[in-house]
């Protein structure tokens, strides 16, 4: 292997838990043989292009290891889609600083990044070995079981899902529903990690709604009008990227990011759980709540899990590990092993398999209604996020007249 230096870069929305994974690069890189120097770029590849560059292994013990109890980006992030006439400037810079070793942490866009990065690279004879490390809430990166942030997301929103719910179910006389909007503009797997707040039948959530599935809105209705009947109330949570058979998304949001995806958050200026909060006034008459959390669970470093901080970390050094071995191209993925005990191991996928594409949750996750998760998917969640706290209600003894 070249002797060189290494840049690692953090892109997309943070987590709880992505400067645990740029500790783990760090931490491998300052210790590996064939790494020179370590650098980062502030906000991404467009502060690499400027050449803001971090110099990492520099950066005191005590620093790098507070990076693992640390939430957001701490090299900044970006969002840039790469132009064709940005990679000859890349490529400069690569040969400017004697740059071997490109790490980026990131979801399925990011991915891509890395991956036409180095093919550019490879197609102009410089030899640059690049590794994505996975990073996102919304768990839809191909080619591993769950991505580092999940997990702690999942609990936060589940929290935030049975407290609410709590809530809900003991005003139900003032304040009849609730709805409850998670990121995920493609996939529903923050969605559907709600259910694990429900233990009884009348527990929230009562309807899960995601971007798997079509909405239609009569049979919303039909679905929140059949839980009011039984329960007093109905608490609906939905993924924001959940869209109507033409495509049309529910929240009606037109506005594009860079990447062409549609923007569910502050720019697209249009939310789905408010368009469902609408309905169910409008069809019912009824007096409810909704909750958008956006970046409130991204960074939520107190309810991060200590698993999904010690995975993260584990990605980052799996990642030089692999360019040690000459392993170019890749993505680290995590492989589950065992549900009980729970243990995972490391392996790599194609970068090609991983970039822009999201991951759907697979049919068999899912009631066969569409609006609720099956026993397969809590029996894959429960030992990511492990027991929901054990809240009580008082019985029902009431006092004799």
């Amino acid at each position: 292997m070249i002797k060189g230096n290494a840049i690692i870069g953090q892109s997309g929305g943070p987590t709880s838990v992505i400067n645990s994974s740029l500790a783990g690069v760090i931490t491998a890189a300052k210790a590996s043989g064939i790494i020179s120097g370590v650098y980062g770029m502030n906000y991404g590849i467009e502060g690499f292009m400027n050449e803001w560059l971090f110099n990492l292994g520099a950066q005191p013990d005590d620093i790098i290891q507070g990076l693992r109890r640390t939430p957001s980006s701490a090299l900044g992030s970006s969002r840039h889609k790469l132009k064709e006439e940005d990679f000859p400037k890349i490529l400069s810079v690569l040969e400017k600083y004697d740059i071997r070793y490109f790490f980026l942490i990131g979801g399925n866009d990011t991915m891509d990044t890395i991956n036409r990065v180095e093919a550019y690279c490879r197609d102009k004879g410089y030899e640059l070995t690049g590794i994505g490390i996975p990073k996102t809430v919304d768990n839809d990166l191909f080619g591993t079981d769950h991505t580092p942030g999940f997990a702690s997301a999942a609990w936060s929103n589940t929290l935030n899902v049975m407290q609410a719910g709590m809530l809900a179910r003991d005003m139900k006389k003032v304040d009849q529903f609730t709805v409850y909007q998670t990121i995920g503009r493609d996939a529903g797997w923050l969605a559907a990690a709600t259910a694990m707040a429900k233990r009884e039948e009348d527990d929230a959530p009562h309807l899960i709604y995601t971007p798997e599935h079509h909405f239609v809105r009569e049979q919303f209705l039909a679905d929140a009008d059949q839980c009011i009947r039984r329960y007093g109330w109905v608490s609906v949570v939905c993924g924001e990227g959940i869209k109507y058979a033409d495509g049309t998304p529910v929240s009606e949001s037109v506005v594009k990011d860079k990447f062409s995806n549609t923007e569910f958050g502050a720019m697209g200026g249009a939310s789905v759980a408010l368009a469902l909060h609408r309905m169910i006034t409008s069809e019912f008459g009824l007096r409810g709540e909704f909750q958008i959390t956006e970046s409130l669970i991204m960074s939520d470093y107190v309810r991060s899990l200590p698993v999904d901080l010690d995975e993260a970390y584990r990605c980052g050094v799996e990642a030089v590990r692999m360019a040690e071995r000459g392993e170019s191209g890749y993505m680290v993925s995590i492989n589950r092993v065992s549900d009980d005990p729970y243990e995972v191991t490391f392996g790599k996928v194609p970068l090609h398999e991983v970039a822009v594409s999201a991951r759907p949750m697979p049919g068999e996750y899912f009631n066969a209604a569409g609006n609720f998760v099956s026993d397969a998917f809590m029996k894959y969640m429960r030992p990511l996020t492990g027991d929901m706290p054990d809240f009580v209600r008082l019985k029902k003894i009431m006092v004799l007249k």
